[in-house]
């Protein structure tokens, strides 16, 4: 049976960062719309705008993550890849369903059933993403230590 090599297995990574690399291009036209006042944009973020630009950078930041973990080419457990992948967009759109329902935002737990359904995707998305991002840590960190990976202190 033919192995696959790490770029075929970890190609679920570069969809993933490549996705939410445009939705936070997206974002940030819509960031750009609310500056202009366009009345669709503002209807839609009814939230604070720091929670749209809060979503914009988390976006960026987990795409930039995971080109990092496939740059490093460590072969990553098809669970861990998964993981990052939608941990990653979870994680981010938490900010962005703040910013769309303002009831989400608010300092004590909100009633209703909207905000009983974000805290079930809060407490989902947490251990997702960190499954994900610690699980590739640690694979890229276990990576160095095996043997003909390590360089000499001569060289």
């Amino acid at each position: 049976m033919p192995t696959r090599t790490t770029e075929e297995t970890n190609v679920l990574l570069l969809r993933g960062a490549a996705l939410w690399l445009l939705v936070a291009l997206l974002l940030a036209f819509c960031l750009v719309g609310l500056n202009f006042g366009v009345p669709f944009l503002k209807a839609l973020f009814a939230g604070k705008q720091s929670r749209l630009v809060q979503s914009h950078i988390d976006y960026l930041l987990m795409s930039a993550l995971i080109l990092g973990f496939y740059g490093a080419r460590v072969p990553l457990h098809w669970s861990i890849r998964w993981a990052m992948v939608v941990g990653a967009f979870t994680n981010s759109s938490l900010f962005l369903l703040q910013a769309i329902f303002p009831v989400l935002d608010s300092p004590g737990p909100a009633e209703g059933a909207l905000p009983l359904l974000f805290r079930i995707y809060l407490m989902i998305s947490l251990p997702l993403a960190t499954y994900g991002f610690g699980g590739a840590a640690i694979s890229v960190l276990w990576s160095t230590f095996r043997r003909g990976t390590t360089q000499s202190a001569t060289s």
